[in-house]
């Protein structure tokens, strides 16, 4: 299995000025790199991490599917997504933060269950308000 985690780079960074926002997406990725450290430990082959910036053409670093919805008149393709494929290509798109921390959550208590150190991410408030660890 490979997983992709896309997050925006300025939300990441604080720069969009959405401190809820920025919570949310530094967890996503302090859980991706959990999971990257024992991926091993739980089937996964590989897990990327994609900060995507303002301007950038828009596609996935590794895995090769981006969500798109339409507003207005316009496509706005998300920024915000984890992509996960299986052995038969098979591929899991979870767009919307909530969904990808409980994926993201549960491959690290995952984790915690294969090896003698205690692997846990603490989670910040905006992303327990979400329903995510609880």
């Amino acid at each position: 299995m490979r997983m992709e985690l896309r997050v925006c780079k300025h939300c990441h960074e604080g720069e969009h000025g959405n401190p809820d926002k920025t919570a949310v997406t530094r967890d996503m990725v302090t859980c991706a790199e959990t999971v990257r450290e024992y991926k091993d430990l739980i089937g996964i082959d590989a897990i990327y991490i994609t900060k995507v910036a303002e301007g950038d053409a828009g596609g996935a670093e590794a895995l090769p599917v981006v969500v798109a919805s339409i507003a207005g008149d316009e496509i706005q393709l998300s920024d915000t997504q984890l992509v996960m494929e299986d052995d038969d290509g098979n591929m899991l798109v979870y767009p919307e933060p909530a969904d990808v921390l409980e994926v993201l959550t549960r491959n690290v208590q995952q984790a915690n269950t294969h090896t003698n150190n205690d692997v846990s991410v603490e989670l910040s408030e905006e992303s327990l308000s979400l329903g995510v660890g609880t």
